[in-house]
């Protein structure tokens, strides 16, 4: 493997810019030569009057950005750029060992079949690198779109401003990827829109991006290589066209998912009508649903009924012989008065500081109670949703079972995704923090993306509506 250690920058690329380091030990050899001669040729239509097609490989190379000089010593190499642009899949995990590109087709998948076309690099059935995936997959993407019938001049139209759309979410997925990230490059077609995720966050804010006019790229030398062939945009303008383009057709607004740990940033395309968001289970794939064989609600592995997670199941059952309600009270070793199940036991006692019915953090001391309770600032009694005591374990047991799904699949279509918040805020109420965790979704991206709609439908409420900023605010299921 190459020891990071090694890495030198190139005098030409600003510091922090990963895809200028220059690899000196990895020569012209490294390169895939189809990939390297599709790319010249593709050059030479888009420019055929430029003075670079009559160069040898390596200035060519050195022209536009895949070759670098150190020249304090006078040696060269592949930059990194260079290397993910025509390299091989062996060679590129030499560098980087979490390199990786996948594209899946679910749009056609039968009821047995998870996709019915996927490609990666690690296959061995092509080079695996970051051009040869383009032109690979841009065709399967624009498969099957409507073209209308437009001339210019006396030559047909072939392209929408959706295949361009495509393309540029396409190429802004490559030019942003954080390559020493985890999962690598995924880029997914469905019936009713499209995915593309890359490992890395954006180093530009989202509602700046789509306004457009601002660019700070991760990846500027692989950016230039595809410019150079009149692919994407160097502007920042590639997402506010996309958008624009979303928005001419009245389609869903494009959507932008973050993850932190890993760093990972997902973009979504739906073709599916703003008005018609709310008739979401009509366009649900087969993946997506509830009753899929795979992953149904109540499919053996996620099922609330479950053998390992079931209400009734021997270990949690309320009815187990170790926690049953109507356990044998004669018997001295499992009686509810026995010193260790006790319900006035130390350890169990509902006066005990972690349960107790006093304790400040879980309910409410009911001698004390007047119309405003002082210890929560005023909040009505009401609010403190003062329930009959559960099993604490039994309930967090049945959440994250609930919640399974969400941790399964990192796509999920909103309605299920809603359903599900609202199914786990009906057992108990739920803080962010712990709908992220159960989830598996960043805290901003829940509130915005899901809860703020929930709490506009009246499908949630706060626990302390007239205190928004509440240290203990939760969200409740609307009876």
């Amino acid at each position: 493997m190459y020891r990071k250690e090694d890495f030198h920058i190139s005098e030409d690329a600003p510091f922090g810019v990963q895809d200028g380091l220059i690899l000196e030990h990895y020569g012209v050899n490294e390169l895939h030569f189809d990939s390297v001669k599709s790319y010249r040729n593709r050059f030479m239509s888009v420019k055929p009057n430029h003075p670079w097609n009559g160069l040898e490989t390596k200035e060519f190379l050195y022209k536009i950005g895949a070759w670098g000089k150190l020249r304090d010593t006078g040696k060269e190499g592949l930059t990194l750029a260079g290397l993910l642009m025509f390299s091989e899949e062996r060679v590129i995990t030499e560098v980087l060992p979490h390199y990786f590109l996948e594209y899946r087709d679910d749009s056609h998948a039968s009821y047995d079949e998870r996709w019915s076309d996927r490609l990666t690099s690690q296959d061995g059935t092509w080079s695996g690198n970051l051009h040869d995936f383009y032109f690979m997959i841009m065709p399967r993407l624009t498969a099957g779109l409507q073209i209308p019938f437009r001339l210019r001049g006396t030559v047909r139209q072939d392209e929408t401003a959706i295949h361009t759309a495509l393309r540029e979410a396409l190429v802004n997925a490559i030019v942003h990827a954080d390559y020493r990230g985890e999962r690598g490059i995924v880029v997914e077609r469905e019936k009713t829109g499209f995915t593309f995720s890359n490992p890395g966050l954006p180093r530009v804010p989202i509602p700046q991006a789509f306004t457009g006019g601002v660019s700070d790229l991760r990846n500027p030398n692989l950016c230039r290589m595809f410019l150079l062939i009149g692919l994407g945009e160097r502007a920042g303008s590639g997402l506010f066209n996309i958008r624009q383009t979303w928005q001419d057709r009245e389609w869903e607004i494009p959507q932008f998912l973050q993850q932190e740990a890993p760093a990972r940033t997902t973009f979504i395309l739906r073709m599916i009508p703003v008005e018609e968001q709310e008739k979401e289970s009509e366009f649900r794939t087969i993946d997506d649903s509830y009753n899929k064989k795979q992953e149904s609600v109540n499919n053996a592995i996620y099922s609330g009924n479950k053998d390992w997670e079931s209400l009734n199941k021997e270990f949690f059952s309320v009815n187990n012989p170790e926690n049953s309600y109507n356990k044998n009270e004669n018997d001295s070793e499992n009686s509810y008065n026995n010193e260790i199940n006790s319900w006035n036991n130390v350890q169990n006692s509902y006066n005990k500081e972690m349960r107790s019915i006093n304790k400040e953090e879980d309910t409410v001391d009911v001698a004390s109670v007047k119309e405003y309770d002082e210890e929560e600032e005023n909040v009505p009694v009401d609010e403190l949703e003062s329930e009959e005591p559960e099993n604490p374990e039994t309930i967090d047991e049945e959440l994250w079972g609930i919640a399974e799904l969400a941790r399964k699949r990192k796509r999920l279509s909103p309605k299920v995704m809603e359903d599900m918040i609202v199914q786990l805020c009906a057992r108990k109420p739920l803080r962010l923090k712990e709908l992220a965790d159960m989830l598996e979704r960043t805290p901003d991206g829940l509130r915005n993306n899901y809860l703020a709609k929930l709490l506009r439908e009246n499908r949630l409420r706060l626990k302390y509506p007239d205190q928004v900023n509440h240290p203990r605010q939760a969200y409740i299921t609307v009876k």
